[in-house]
């Protein structure tokens, strides 16, 4: 698990895999909570009702409602392309991804970017916020967000 937290690149392949597995399959709360400052937060774009609004969740909210839906639907996601600024302590990734039902589907079924918050002490990363919004017709992924 150090290599989970010790790199950006770790963290973030973590974080994926983490979240990423067969339906039925619960994911590993333990790990995955493992990965965030306490008082993280995970905010989901939302269009229902037609106007966007931010769906707020703690890590513990966001397992719950991510485990009910991995009981009955297979889940992989991957990063496809990033980018990073850093400042300090500070690093905020701009983490493109693809979603697919089986690992081996050739085309996805959704994309979007994860904007991924993280605070580093020298040891270690830890997430702090992601914030994330699907790519629909009307928002397409610009070409600089796209593996080049």
């Amino acid at each position: 698990m150090a290599d989970d937290l010790s790199t950006l690149d770790g963290i973030l392949r973590a974080l994926y895999d983490s979240i990423s597995g067969p339906a039925g399959e619960a994911r590993d709360g333990r790990r995955f909570r493992s990965f965030f400052l306490e008082g993280a937060r995970l905010v989901r774009s939302s269009l229902e009702g037609g106007a966007a609004e931010p769906v707020v969740m703690g890590v513990d909210e966001y397992l719950l409602a991510a485990n009910e839906y991995f009981a009955s639907n297979a889940f992989y996601e991957r990063e496809i392309a990033r980018r990073v600024e850093r400042f300090g302590h500070v690093t905020h990734a701009f983490s493109t991804y693809e979603s697919r039902r089986d690992a081996a589907d050739p085309e996805p079924f959704a994309r979007g970017i994860n904007s991924i918050q993280l605070f580093n002490d020298g040891r270690r990363f830890y997430v702090v916020t992601i914030f994330w919004d699907f790519e629909r017709p009307d928002n397409p992924i610009p070409p600089e967000y796209l593996p080049r």
